[in-house]
């Protein structure tokens, strides 16, 4: 200890006859001695902090998959023998070549800078440690004053330096210095520290490094931009010679392999890692982890520091994002809604695990760009809310449903309850949230369809009876609806909550008139999935700061919002919708739930679905505005839509990602559908006054016959033998049935039926054809009979 202290008092004598010897023309006659030059000196500020310096932060997927790079600098922090021991020599020479010999400071060399800087030009010659100092001093910076500070040309910045480079070399040994010069400086092209250095330039480790090349990286730190190999190579190649005569003259090679390593040409093979998302597979997840950080203050005190700590911490961040989901997800929405279609619509999913919220997938059918006017370019996360990064929230539609559902059973409705819902209502005496009556409102299925029927949850679900769902909200009460989608999650997508005058005297809350994101709707359905366990939708599992040493663990933050009967029963409402309802044909295989969502005049289109351990939500619409261009008359993937409805896109999209997402996933069944609430059973259809029961034969033959995989006309035929007539409608659906064989029956196999009735057949168009299940009602089918209500 005595030692060392004496060799700092030793250096410190040198350095103030030094700076005295400087500092003399300018002070003139004052008469400052070197002695007290030194003792002033001597009493400088010594302890410097050397954290790490700044490096690149990387994304992972859930597999440990590269999805970005994040960076200010292009850096990667290595260990002295990750080095080429050659790289080091290399740096020693042309820097410093008595960097082993000198205690921090190299009198020659900072006499002769010194000198330099009072004459006003800049002059290297300090030692390794000095830049090193100089270098840390610059990184640690946080405000533009101290960056200028740590740059000025100036003999008091000098003397800092070496104040701090000798006291450094008390606490820290050569190689240490040396190391932490080595990842700290700047070699020019973006590339900061010797690996990233030697990745850029010649796509090799550092510890791979040539004579030739590590000399060329040795010669870029004096002037970067001037020696810069890929922009000037000829004065690079001069420098790099200059950096081998260098080596020869210490003793670290030989004339001979000087001369051996000039002969050969500077053979670049640049490379520069990614930064940002732009370049990303998985641009827009992307974007969403870096809201996540930059939003979220339990990564800093304000947006400006998390934004720092991202780009220069060397984070490792670990994603929930499945990379084979999101593969599926990617090419199902690119396949139905192409990137750059004419009609500009975009098509957008998400996809979670129910009973944690991890984000498998996240995919939408646009290119990442700033530029918004270019066709299939955008910057806007359309599966997100407005605060990370998504848009203000498209209307839900038919999607909503399911909420009333989930505020019915939570009140002890059963399925049985029932209301006779005509293909036009009008509500009068719905409560507002303030206690108020709301006007009337009068709502529609379809504009042609003939006679009423009457609807439980069963029917109403399977059909997404607009009347029926009208009456239900107005038995459950708005506000009890509102308070509902609130629990599962579903905020307004631009973050105005719900307790507004518009929303609580919101007649159509139901219908889903709110302005939503597929995030929020996909965590509301994975919550119905994972039988009432509501989980926040999350995408980052683990942060590892590798400049602090610390691990940061994120683990998923759920709670129950529903009973868990409430949830079965909701689960078991809305697996009737694939069982001859609007899903009909956009089954995968194995047990799933789910409800088809279209707005009025189809200015948005939506289909949420799930098994028990995946749910999703997906979006098609216009960003432009879906009401001013709505889903009609469009052309997409070279296919011609009069009308989009939740089960013509959306459905397929939802179906071909889940298809390949469960391969991955074991098959689980939902539970049985609650006692509590009842017979699961349809209600029979109205009675006509002349109706006589006992004499109807078709009401007591069994009903109406299963005729699905048979031709049209076998099936028009045992219909008609069964004592009902019988719509081919000209929509076909996709289905596991040959081309032109029956899909689906409307009213069901077994739907017994007053003699006459009209029962509905849906033709194939087999697995791969267009679209699939019924549409949402309050829409018109030329030539069909909505006499059941079910559209």
């Amino acid at each position: 200890m005595l030692q060392k202290l004496g060799q700092l008092f030793g250096v410190s004598v040198a350095a103030g006859v030094l700076v005295a010897a400087l500092v003399a023309p300018v002070l003139g006659g004052i008469g400052i001695t070197a002695r007290n030059v030194a003792t002033g000196f001597l009493n400088m500020p010594s302890e410097l902090e050397t954290p790490p310096p700044p490096q690149r932060s990387i994304i992972y997927d859930a597999e440990g998959g590269v999805i970005a790079e994040v960076y200010d600098q292009n850096r990667e922090l290595v260990e002295l023998d990750q080095i080429a021991p050659i790289m080091q020599e290399a740096i020693i020479a042309i820097e410093d070549s008595r960097f082993y010999e000198h205690g921090g400071l190299d009198i020659m060399g900072t006499f002769r800078a010194a000198l330099r800087t009072i004459a006003g030009r800049t002059q290297g010659g300090s030692s390794i440690t000095q830049q090193y100092v100089k270098n840390v001093l610059i990184e640690s910076a946080t405000s533009q004053a101290e960056q200028e500070e740590a740059r000025e040309t100036t003999l008091g910045r000098k003397v800092r330096e070496l104040r701090y480079a000798i006291a450094l070399e008390q606490r820290m040994s050569k190689d240490e210095i040396l190391e932490g010069y080595l990842n700290i400086a700047y070699f020019g092209d973006g590339a900061y520290g010797a690996e990233s250095a030697a990745q850029h330039f010649f796509s090799v480790s550092a510890s791979e490094l040539t004579l030739s090349q590590a000399a060329t990286l040795a010669g870029l730190v004096r002037y970067p931009e001037l020696y810069n190999p890929r922009l000037n190579p000829d004065q690079a190649q001069e420098r790099r010679d200059v950096v081998l005569d260098r080596m020869v003259d210490t003793g670290v090679i030989t004339a001979e392999e000087a001369e051996k390593a000039k002969a050969e040409e500077l053979e670049l093979d640049i490379t520069t890692p990614s930064n940002g998302c732009v370049p990303s597979k998985q641009p827009f997840f992307c974007d969403y982890v870096i809201q996540e950080i930059e939003k979220s203050e339990q990564f800093g005190e304000n947006e400006t520091e998390r934004a720092r700590w991202l780009r220069t911490a060397g984070l490792e961040i670990h994603t929930t994002l499945d990379p084979d989901m999101q593969k599926a997800g990617q090419k199902a929405v690119d396949k139905w809604v192409p990137r750059e279609n004419e009609a500009r619509k975009v098509a957008a999913q998400v996809f979670l695990e129910p009973g944690t919220g991890a984000i498998r997938v996240m995919a939408q059918s646009r290119n990442y760009g700033p530029d918004e006017s270019k066709i299939g370019e955008t910057s806007i996360n359309f599966t997100a809310n407005a605060d990370r990064g998504g848009s203000t929230g498209f209307q839900a539609g038919s999607t909503f449903k399911a909420i009333t559902l989930a505020a019915a059973l939570d009140k002890g409705l059963p399925y049985s309850t029932s209301f006779s819902s005509g293909s036009t209502i009008t509500i009068t005496g719905q409560k507002a949230c303030n206690g108020g009556n709301l006007a009337p409102w009068t709502v529609s299925n379809s504009s042609e369809s003939g006679g009423s029927a009457t609807h439980n949850m069963v029917s109403g679900t399977k059909g997404s009876v607009n009347t029926y769902f009208a009456q239900l909200q107005k038995r459950v009460g708005l506000c009890d609806v509102i308070k509902m989608a609130e629990n599962l999650g579903v905020t307004r997508a631009d973050g105005q909550d719900y307790d507004n005058p518009r929303t609580q005297g919101n007649n159509s809350f139901t219908l889903g008139s709110e302005e939503v994101s597929p995030l929020n709707v996909a965590g509301a359905y994975a919550t119905f999935a994972s039988r009432g366990i509501y989980c926040k939708p999350m995408a980052i599992t683990k942060i590892v700061d590798r400049q602090s040493g610390q691990t940061i663990e994120l683990e998923p933050e759920c709670e129950r919002r529903l009973d868990q009967d409430v949830a079965d029963g909701v689960n078991y409402l809305l697996q009737q919708t694939f069982k001859g309802g609007t899903a009909s044909g956009l089954g995968i295989g194995r047990p799933v739930a789910g409800k088809t969502g279209t707005t009025d005049n189809s200015a948005s289109a939506w289909f949420a679905g799930y098994t028990p351990n995946l749910a999703g939500a997906v979006f098609v619409g216009d960003p432009r505005g879906p009401n001013q261009y709505p889903l009609r008359n469009v052309t997409l993937a070279g296919r011609y839509y009069p009308v989009v409805y939740g089960a013509t896109i959306p459905g397929p999209i939802w179906r071909d990602t889940m298809v390949e997402a469960v391969k991955k996933l074991d098959a689980k069944s939902f539970a049985r559908s609650p006692a509590r609430f009842g017979s699961t059973s349809e209600p029979a259809p109205p009675r006509r006054e002349d109706d006589d029961t006992d004499a109807n034969p078709a009401a007591h033959r069994g009903g109406v016959p299963n005729v699905v995989g048979m031709s049209q006309g076998e099936a028009v035929a045992a219909i008609e033998s069964a004592g009902y007539r019988a719509n081919v409608s000209d929509l076909r659906l996709p289905s596991d049935q040959p081309e032109g064989a029956v899909a689906v029956v409307e009213p069901g196999a077994g739907s017994r039926l007053p003699e006459g009735s009209v029962v509905n057949v849906f033709l194939s168009r087999g697995s791969d054809g267009g679209g699939g299940g019924l549409p949402d009602s309050g829409w018109d089918l030329p030539g069909f009979d909505n006499r059941w209500g079910l559209f």
